[in-house]
């Protein structure tokens, strides 16, 4: 049972929870479809963010702090928590103000700032990237390669890599686009565990209502 006890001490990075704010290698920022997150969870829920008169499209998941393998979680921070008009100030690229609230529990701790400017961080992180529009054009739901999506947001990206990107789906339909930053929000090359495309061919990807 060796290899168990290997794959437990390898995960165990990834696992863990409560480190101390501030230490991470590098950022994640998530950008969510929100088509799918609504079929899948938010519609259910009546959610806001699944309002068609939104017109969410990519919403801001999260800017997520990293380690080179793994990453830091529910970290113990000084900072304050932020308050409602925080929280609510994000909703516009977020969906709503609980997701704002929650990424700052999880995540946002561990940046080691305070909760402003971890959001004008997320912010600026999201603002920068050019958000390819043929996914704001779609009319109807298509079925494409997983990697189409990537060659979109490269090519709306020029000067972003390949490395530095990955896009994931979930229950067989296309879920987030995910780019990895310096912990001073330039792109750069992703760590092997983020580094996992989705690899289907034929990933559902759902027009903005």
């Amino acid at each position: 049972m060796r290899w168990l006890a290997a794959l437990i001490f390898l995960a165990a990075p990834a696992l863990a929870e409560g480190e101390r704010a501030g230490t991470f290698d590098y950022y994640v920022l998530s950008l969510s479809w929100s088509p799918t997150w609504c079929a899948l969870e938010g519609d259910e829920r009546g959610a806001p963010q699944c309002d068609p008169a939104r017109g969410h499209g990519w919403v801001l998941h999260g800017l997520w702090p990293q380690y080179e393998a793994g990453w830091p979680s529910w970290c113990h921070t000084t900072a304050r928590d932020p308050g409602r008009a925080e929280t609510a100030a994000m909703a516009d690229i977020m969906g709503n103000p609980g997701a704002a609230w929650y990424q700052w529990q999880k995540h946002g701790r561990c940046s080691g700032l305070a909760p402003g400017d971890y959001f004008a961080a997320a912010r600026t992180a999201f603002e920068a990237v050019n958000r390819p529009a043929l996914f704001r054009a779609l009319r109807e739901a298509y079925r494409l390669p997983a990697s189409v999506i990537e060659e979109a947001f490269l090519e709306a990206n020029p000067a972003w890599q390949p490395d530095m990107l990955t896009v994931t789906c979930k229950q067989g339909r296309i879920q987030e686009a995910r780019l990895c930053l310096t912990r001073d929000l330039e792109p750069r090359r992703c760590a092997p565990d983020v580094a996992r495309d989705c690899t289907m061919t034929d990933a559902l990807i759902e027009p903005i209502p």
